[in-house]
Protein backbone atom coordinates (compact mmCIF):
# COMPACT_ATOMS: atom_id res chain seq x y z
CA UNK A 1 0.00 0.00 0.00
CA UNK A 2 2.84 2.16 1.02
CA UNK A 3 4.87 1.86 -2.62
CA UNK A 4 1.95 1.83 -4.46
CA UNK A 5 0.98 5.33 -2.94
CA UNK A 6 4.24 6.84 -2.31
CA UNK A 7 6.10 5.12 -5.58
CA UNK A 8 6.03 8.30 -7.97
CA UNK A 9 7.15 10.49 -4.68
CA UNK A 10 10.51 7.67 -4.10
CA UNK A 11 10.88 8.05 -7.86
CA UNK A 12 10.60 12.12 -8.31
CA UNK A 13 12.59 12.27 -5.05
CA UNK A 14 15.66 10.24 -6.48
CA UNK A 15 15.40 12.10 -10.23
CA UNK A 16 15.32 15.32 -8.26
CA UNK A 17 18.44 14.70 -6.08
CA UNK A 18 20.36 13.31 -9.26
CA UNK A 19 19.33 16.26 -11.35
CA UNK A 20 20.19 19.07 -7.86
CA UNK A 21 23.91 17.08 -8.31
CA UNK A 22 24.58 17.45 -11.84
CA UNK A 23 23.39 21.02 -11.97
CA UNK A 24 25.23 22.45 -9.21
CA UNK A 25 26.99 19.68 -6.98
CA UNK A 26 26.75 18.07 -3.48
CA UNK A 27 25.76 21.80 -2.06
CA UNK A 28 23.07 21.86 -4.44
CA UNK A 29 21.41 18.27 -3.60
CA UNK A 30 21.64 19.16 0.10
CA UNK A 31 19.54 22.74 -0.58
CA UNK A 32 16.94 21.03 -2.54
CA UNK A 33 16.63 18.12 0.16
CA UNK A 34 16.02 21.27 2.78
CA UNK A 35 13.43 22.40 0.44
CA UNK A 36 11.60 19.21 0.16
CA UNK A 37 11.38 18.75 3.99
CA UNK A 38 10.05 22.51 4.02
CA UNK A 39 6.98 22.16 1.60
CA UNK A 40 6.10 18.98 3.60
CA UNK A 41 6.08 20.53 6.60
CA UNK A 42 4.13 23.65 5.56
CA UNK A 43 1.67 21.73 3.63
CA UNK A 44 0.90 18.57 5.65
CA UNK A 45 -2.63 20.60 6.73
CA UNK A 46 -3.13 20.76 3.02
CA UNK A 47 -3.11 17.46 2.70
CA UNK A 48 -5.52 16.74 5.19
CA UNK A 49 -8.08 19.13 4.00
CA UNK A 50 -7.36 17.97 -0.05
CA UNK A 51 -8.09 14.85 1.69
CA UNK A 52 -11.30 15.71 3.11
CA UNK A 53 -11.82 16.51 -0.87
CA UNK A 54 -10.65 13.84 -2.39
CA UNK A 55 -12.15 11.01 -1.20
CA UNK A 56 -15.54 11.93 -2.63
CA UNK A 57 -14.19 11.55 -6.30
CA UNK A 58 -13.47 8.19 -7.81
CA UNK A 59 -10.25 6.36 -8.14
CA UNK A 60 -9.87 8.47 -12.26
CA UNK A 61 -10.12 11.78 -10.72
CA UNK A 62 -8.09 11.34 -7.60
CA UNK A 63 -5.67 10.01 -10.26
CA UNK A 64 -6.14 12.84 -12.15
CA UNK A 65 -5.21 14.82 -8.80
CA UNK A 66 -1.73 12.70 -8.66
CA UNK A 67 -0.81 13.38 -12.43
CA UNK A 68 -2.24 16.49 -13.66
CA UNK A 69 -2.42 18.02 -10.49
CA UNK A 70 1.34 17.54 -9.86
CA UNK A 71 2.00 18.96 -12.95
CA UNK A 72 -0.14 22.11 -12.29
CA UNK A 73 1.65 22.49 -8.69
CA UNK A 74 5.03 21.52 -9.40
CA UNK A 75 5.41 23.71 -12.71
CA UNK A 76 2.70 26.08 -12.44
CA UNK A 77 2.93 27.27 -8.58
CA UNK A 78 6.86 26.06 -8.04
CA UNK A 79 8.26 27.65 -11.16
CA UNK A 80 6.19 29.38 -13.23
CA UNK A 81 4.36 31.33 -10.50
CA UNK A 82 7.53 33.29 -8.91
CA UNK A 83 8.20 33.82 -12.78
CA UNK A 84 5.01 35.59 -13.75
CA UNK A 85 5.02 37.73 -9.77
CA UNK A 86 8.33 39.03 -11.77
CA UNK A 87 7.46 39.77 -14.87
CA UNK A 88 4.15 41.47 -13.73
CA UNK A 89 5.49 43.46 -11.07
CA UNK A 90 8.46 44.53 -13.17
CA UNK A 91 6.52 44.82 -15.89
CA UNK A 92 9.21 42.65 -17.92
CA UNK A 93 7.78 40.08 -20.61
CA UNK A 94 7.97 36.12 -19.95
CA UNK A 95 11.34 35.65 -21.47
CA UNK A 96 12.78 38.42 -20.00
CA UNK A 97 11.80 37.54 -16.70
CA UNK A 98 13.36 33.72 -17.38
CA UNK A 99 16.20 35.33 -17.50
CA UNK A 100 16.44 37.43 -14.99
CA UNK A 101 15.51 34.53 -12.92
CA UNK A 102 18.74 32.67 -14.51
CA UNK A 103 21.50 35.12 -14.83
CA UNK A 104 20.23 37.45 -11.70
CA UNK A 105 18.95 35.94 -8.60
CA UNK A 106 19.52 38.27 -6.26
CA UNK A 107 17.53 40.79 -8.42
CA UNK A 108 14.46 38.38 -8.64
CA UNK A 109 14.54 37.75 -5.15
CA UNK A 110 14.34 41.18 -4.77
CA UNK A 111 11.04 41.56 -7.38
CA UNK A 112 9.36 38.54 -5.57
CA UNK A 113 10.04 40.13 -1.99
CA UNK A 114 8.30 43.41 -3.35
CA UNK A 115 5.75 41.47 -4.44
CA UNK A 116 4.90 39.46 -1.10
CA UNK A 117 1.70 41.93 -0.42
CA UNK A 118 -0.28 41.15 -3.15
CA UNK A 119 0.72 37.25 -2.74
CA UNK A 120 -0.25 37.41 1.18
CA UNK A 121 -3.30 39.32 0.67
CA UNK A 122 -4.65 37.02 -2.35
CA UNK A 123 -3.76 34.15 -0.51
CA UNK A 124 -4.73 35.21 3.35
CA UNK A 125 -7.95 36.39 1.80
CA UNK A 126 -8.82 32.58 0.06
CA UNK A 127 -7.50 30.48 3.34
CA UNK A 128 -9.51 32.80 5.42
CA UNK A 129 -13.12 32.20 3.79
CA UNK A 130 -11.66 28.24 3.72
CA UNK A 131 -11.26 28.42 7.58
CA UNK A 132 -14.48 30.90 8.50
CA UNK A 133 -16.91 28.65 6.39
CA UNK A 134 -15.64 25.83 7.89
CA UNK A 135 -16.01 26.85 11.46
CA UNK A 136 -19.34 28.80 11.17
CA UNK A 137 -20.99 25.47 9.43
CA UNK A 138 -23.28 23.29 12.13
CA UNK A 139 -21.40 19.77 12.30
CA UNK A 140 -22.47 16.94 14.09
CA UNK A 141 -18.95 16.39 15.19
CA UNK A 142 -17.19 19.08 17.03
CA UNK A 143 -13.63 19.03 18.50
CA UNK A 144 -13.80 22.27 20.68
CA UNK A 145 -17.48 22.13 21.38
CA UNK A 146 -17.15 25.50 23.54
CA UNK A 147 -16.09 27.38 20.59
CA UNK A 148 -17.80 25.57 17.73
CA UNK A 149 -21.13 25.44 19.34
CA UNK A 150 -21.96 29.18 19.81
CA UNK A 151 -20.00 30.08 15.94
CA UNK A 152 -22.35 27.38 14.16
CA UNK A 153 -25.24 29.21 15.95
CA UNK A 154 -23.44 32.52 14.01
CA UNK A 155 -23.31 30.50 10.80
CA UNK A 156 -26.72 30.42 10.87
CA UNK A 157 -26.20 34.32 9.38
CA UNK A 158 -26.37 34.96 5.22
CA UNK A 159 -23.01 35.66 4.19
CA UNK A 160 -21.51 35.65 7.68
CA UNK A 161 -17.66 34.92 6.71
CA UNK A 162 -17.31 37.32 3.74
CA UNK A 163 -18.34 40.09 5.79
CA UNK A 164 -15.88 38.89 8.25
CA UNK A 165 -13.38 38.72 5.93
CA UNK A 166 -14.04 42.08 4.23
CA UNK A 167 -13.64 43.34 7.70
CA UNK A 168 -10.36 41.36 8.22
CA UNK A 169 -9.28 43.03 4.67
CA UNK A 170 -10.15 46.18 5.60
CA UNK A 171 -8.07 46.59 8.66
CA UNK A 172 -5.39 44.83 7.54
CA UNK A 173 -5.28 47.92 4.65
CA UNK A 174 -5.24 50.31 7.09
CA UNK A 175 -2.96 48.71 9.24
CA UNK A 176 -0.10 46.58 8.47
CA UNK A 177 -0.38 47.33 4.61
CA UNK A 178 0.66 51.01 5.50
CA UNK A 179 3.80 49.87 6.17
CA UNK A 180 4.47 46.76 4.01
CA UNK A 181 8.24 44.99 4.14
CA UNK A 182 9.88 45.35 1.02
CA UNK A 183 13.29 43.60 0.11
CA UNK A 184 16.13 44.97 1.71
CA UNK A 185 14.38 45.85 5.12
CA UNK A 186 12.61 49.11 3.53
CA UNK A 187 9.01 49.81 3.79
CA UNK A 188 6.32 50.66 1.61
CA UNK A 189 2.52 51.93 1.47
CA UNK A 190 0.77 49.30 -0.16
CA UNK A 191 -2.39 49.58 0.55
CA UNK A 192 -4.35 49.35 -2.83
CA UNK A 193 -2.26 46.59 -3.35
CA UNK A 194 -3.39 44.95 -0.46
CA UNK A 195 -7.13 46.02 -0.64
CA UNK A 196 -7.24 44.57 -4.90
CA UNK A 197 -5.32 41.76 -4.38
CA UNK A 198 -7.56 40.66 -1.06
CA UNK A 199 -10.83 41.20 -3.26
CA UNK A 200 -9.26 39.36 -5.69
CA UNK A 201 -8.63 36.25 -3.48
CA UNK A 202 -11.89 36.56 -1.90
CA UNK A 203 -13.65 37.06 -5.33
CA UNK A 204 -11.72 33.60 -6.60
CA UNK A 205 -12.74 31.69 -3.63
CA UNK A 206 -16.53 32.90 -3.74
CA UNK A 207 -16.33 31.61 -7.56
CA UNK A 208 -14.77 28.62 -7.31
CA UNK A 209 -15.76 27.35 -3.68
CA UNK A 210 -19.43 28.38 -4.66
CA UNK A 211 -19.24 26.08 -8.09
CA UNK A 212 -17.76 23.32 -6.01
CA UNK A 213 -19.92 23.32 -3.42
CA UNK A 214 -22.76 23.56 -5.61
CA UNK A 215 -21.89 20.33 -7.95
CA UNK A 216 -20.82 18.47 -4.42
CA UNK A 217 -24.22 18.83 -3.55
CA UNK A 218 -24.68 17.51 -7.08
CA UNK A 219 -23.26 14.09 -6.20
CA UNK A 220 -26.02 11.98 -5.09
CA UNK A 221 -28.13 12.47 -7.65
CA UNK A 222 -25.21 12.43 -10.21
CA UNK A 223 -25.08 8.89 -8.79
CA UNK A 224 -28.52 8.20 -8.71
CA UNK A 225 -28.69 9.06 -12.28
CA UNK A 226 -25.82 7.17 -13.51
CA UNK A 227 -27.22 4.20 -11.78
CA UNK A 228 -30.26 4.64 -13.73
CA UNK A 229 -28.70 5.25 -16.75
CA UNK A 230 -26.40 1.96 -16.46
CA UNK A 231 -29.54 -0.32 -15.95
CA UNK A 232 -30.81 1.45 -19.23
CA UNK A 233 -27.78 0.70 -21.16
CA UNK A 234 -27.30 -2.95 -20.05
CA UNK A 235 -31.19 -3.61 -21.03
CA UNK A 236 -30.14 -1.70 -24.80
CA UNK A 237 -26.59 -3.08 -24.57
CA UNK A 238 -25.21 0.05 -24.55
CA UNK A 239 -21.79 1.30 -22.32
CA UNK A 240 -21.92 3.55 -20.31
CA UNK A 241 -19.05 5.85 -19.14
CA UNK A 242 -19.17 6.47 -15.67
CA UNK A 243 -16.07 9.03 -15.51
CA UNK A 244 -18.87 11.23 -18.12
CA UNK A 245 -21.45 11.04 -15.78
CA UNK A 246 -19.81 12.26 -12.61
CA UNK A 247 -17.40 14.56 -14.74
CA UNK A 248 -18.83 18.05 -14.36
CA UNK A 249 -18.96 17.89 -10.55
CA UNK A 250 -15.42 15.97 -10.12
CA UNK A 251 -14.17 18.86 -12.84
CA UNK A 252 -14.52 21.44 -10.45
CA UNK A 253 -13.88 19.67 -7.09
CA UNK A 254 -10.21 19.31 -8.72
CA UNK A 255 -10.44 22.97 -9.88
CA UNK A 256 -11.11 23.81 -6.31
CA UNK A 257 -8.36 21.60 -4.91
CA UNK A 258 -5.81 22.96 -7.40
CA UNK A 259 -6.73 26.83 -6.41
CA UNK A 260 -6.54 25.47 -2.49
CA UNK A 261 -2.97 24.19 -3.13
CA UNK A 262 -2.31 27.37 -4.59
CA UNK A 263 -3.11 29.00 -1.80
CA UNK A 264 -0.78 26.90 0.13
CA UNK A 265 2.30 27.40 -1.31
CA UNK A 266 2.56 30.90 -1.23
CA UNK A 267 4.27 30.36 1.81
CA UNK A 268 6.37 27.20 0.82
CA UNK A 269 7.01 29.65 -2.32
CA UNK A 270 8.23 32.67 -0.44
CA UNK A 271 9.65 30.61 2.40
CA UNK A 272 11.97 29.15 0.17
CA UNK A 273 13.69 32.41 -0.52
CA UNK A 274 15.32 32.24 2.68
CA UNK A 275 16.97 28.95 1.19
CA UNK A 276 17.83 29.84 -2.11
CA UNK A 277 17.33 32.15 -4.45
CA UNK A 278 18.10 29.60 -7.50
CA UNK A 279 14.76 29.04 -9.52
CA UNK A 280 15.83 25.61 -10.12
CA UNK A 281 16.95 24.55 -7.42
CA UNK A 282 13.27 25.90 -5.64
CA UNK A 283 11.17 23.98 -8.60
CA UNK A 284 13.06 20.37 -7.94
CA UNK A 285 13.06 20.92 -4.25
CA UNK A 286 9.09 22.34 -3.40
CA UNK A 287 8.16 19.96 -6.49
CA UNK A 288 9.54 17.12 -4.62
CA UNK A 289 7.61 18.21 -1.43
CA UNK A 290 4.81 18.67 -3.67
CA UNK A 291 4.40 15.16 -4.36
CA UNK A 292 4.79 13.80 -1.38
CA UNK A 293 2.01 16.20 0.04
CA UNK A 294 -0.45 14.29 -2.90
CA UNK A 295 0.61 11.15 -2.21
CA UNK A 296 -0.18 11.62 1.71
CA UNK A 297 -3.32 12.99 0.66
CA UNK A 298 -3.87 9.88 -1.42
CA UNK A 299 -2.93 7.71 1.39
CA UNK A 300 -5.54 9.36 3.89
CA UNK A 301 -8.36 9.02 1.84
CA UNK A 302 -7.64 5.39 0.93
CA UNK A 303 -6.54 4.33 4.78
CA UNK A 304 -10.04 5.97 5.47
CA UNK A 305 -7.62 8.23 7.96
CA UNK A 306 -10.34 10.92 8.03
CA UNK A 307 -12.88 8.62 9.02
CA UNK A 308 -10.79 6.85 12.34
CA UNK A 309 -9.33 10.17 13.53
CA UNK A 310 -12.35 12.47 13.25
CA UNK A 311 -10.96 15.45 14.78
CA UNK A 312 -7.66 15.89 12.01
CA UNK A 313 -10.29 17.70 9.44
CA UNK A 314 -10.96 20.02 12.43
CA UNK A 315 -6.95 20.72 13.22
CA UNK A 316 -6.27 21.29 9.56
CA UNK A 317 -9.07 23.76 9.07
CA UNK A 318 -7.95 25.42 12.29
CA UNK A 319 -4.17 25.75 10.87
CA UNK A 320 -5.10 27.05 8.13
CA UNK A 321 -7.03 29.96 9.50
CA UNK A 322 -3.64 30.84 11.54
CA UNK A 323 -1.66 30.28 7.96
CA UNK A 324 -4.06 33.04 6.93
CA UNK A 325 -3.60 35.28 9.74
CA UNK A 326 -0.31 34.60 9.89
CA UNK A 327 -0.25 35.90 5.75
CA UNK A 328 -1.67 39.40 6.24
CA UNK A 329 0.70 39.74 9.51
CA UNK A 330 4.22 38.95 7.01
CA UNK A 331 2.77 42.02 4.67
CA UNK A 332 4.82 44.04 7.55
CA UNK A 333 6.64 41.77 9.61
CA UNK A 334 8.33 39.12 8.81
CA UNK A 335 7.90 35.55 10.39
CA UNK A 336 10.15 32.95 10.44
CA UNK A 337 9.06 29.57 8.38
CA UNK A 338 9.82 27.39 11.08
CA UNK A 339 6.93 29.17 13.26
CA UNK A 340 4.44 28.60 10.84
CA UNK A 341 5.14 25.08 10.08
CA UNK A 342 5.46 24.17 13.76
CA UNK A 343 1.92 26.38 14.22
CA UNK A 344 0.09 23.67 11.70
CA UNK A 345 2.36 21.04 12.60
CA UNK A 346 1.28 21.56 16.70
CA UNK A 347 -2.81 22.17 15.63
CA UNK A 348 -2.96 18.80 13.64
CA UNK A 349 -1.27 16.97 16.46
CA UNK A 350 -3.26 18.08 18.61
CA UNK A 351 -6.31 17.29 16.66
CA UNK A 352 -5.06 13.32 16.27
CA UNK A 353 -4.24 13.19 19.91
CA UNK A 354 -8.05 14.19 20.51
CA UNK A 355 -9.05 11.76 17.80
CA UNK A 356 -7.28 8.68 19.73
CA UNK A 357 -8.80 9.70 23.09
CA UNK A 358 -11.84 10.14 21.77
CA UNK A 359 -11.70 6.30 20.03
CA UNK A 360 -10.65 5.15 23.29
CA UNK A 361 -13.41 6.82 25.56
CA UNK A 362 -16.17 5.25 22.55
CA UNK A 363 -14.45 1.46 22.79
CA UNK A 364 -14.44 1.48 26.89
CA UNK A 365 -17.90 2.58 26.32
CA UNK A 366 -18.70 0.13 23.88
CA UNK A 367 -16.93 -2.58 26.34
CA UNK A 368 -18.99 -2.04 29.36
CA UNK A 369 -22.39 -2.04 27.23
CA UNK A 370 -21.13 -5.16 26.05
CA UNK A 371 -20.29 -6.34 29.62
CA UNK A 372 -23.58 -5.29 30.61
CA UNK A 373 -25.71 -7.09 28.33
CA UNK A 374 -23.63 -10.44 28.86
CA UNK A 375 -24.45 -9.82 32.36
CA UNK A 376 -28.13 -9.26 31.51
CA UNK A 377 -28.04 -12.34 29.86
CA UNK A 378 -26.75 -14.62 32.46
CA UNK A 379 -29.16 -13.22 34.93
CA UNK A 380 -32.04 -14.08 32.50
Amino acid sequence: MVLKTFGWSFAVTALGLVAAVLYDGWTALGLVAILSVLEISLSFDNAVVNAGILKKMNAFWQKIFLTIGILIAVFGMRLVFPVVIVAISAQLGPIEAVDLALTDKDQYQQYVTDAHPSIAAFGGMFLLMIFLDFIFEDRDIKWLGWLERPLSKLGKIDMLSACIAMIVLLISSMTVAKNAHQHGGTHADKTETVLVSGLAGLITYLIVGGLSSYFENKLEEEEEREHEEEEAAKRSGKPVSAVKLAGKAAFFMFLYLEVLDASFSFDGVIGAFAITNDIVLMALGLGIGAMYVRSLTVYLVRQGTLDDYVYLEHGAHYAIGALAAILLITIQYEINEIITGLIGVVLIGWSFWSSVRRNKALEAAEGKAESSDDKAEVSV
